[in-house]
């Protein structure tokens, strides 16, 4: 099972909407370690590793998150250790 880092940067209306708990419980669900923050552009920044497939899963649900998503950009990486899920 291939680990595998996942960076999503999710444009739209996604902040004070809830996204980044949203993104928190998705993520947990899945059993991915990682972070989701606010940026200063509107942009949601979402990071996660673990298996690639269950980052391909979160990948394909950011769309349906609360708010409004007119954009996912992802960039792929390896792993660098992340534990937990925090939210910025």
């Amino acid at each position: 099972m291939t680990q595998r880092r996942l960076v999503a940067l999710v444009d739209g209306h996604v902040q004070g909407v809830g996204f980044r708990w949203w993104a928190r419980g998705e993520a947990a669900g899945l059993r991915l370690s990682g972070s989701a923050e606010n940026l200063a552009d509107g942009r949601v920044r979402v990071v996660a590793e673990g298996p690639e497939g269950a980052l391909t899963e979160l990948l394909r649900r950011l769309p349906s998150g609360p708010g409004r998503v007119d954009e996912v950009v992802e960039e792929w990486a390896e792993p660098v250790g992340e534990q937990g899920f925090a939210t910025f």
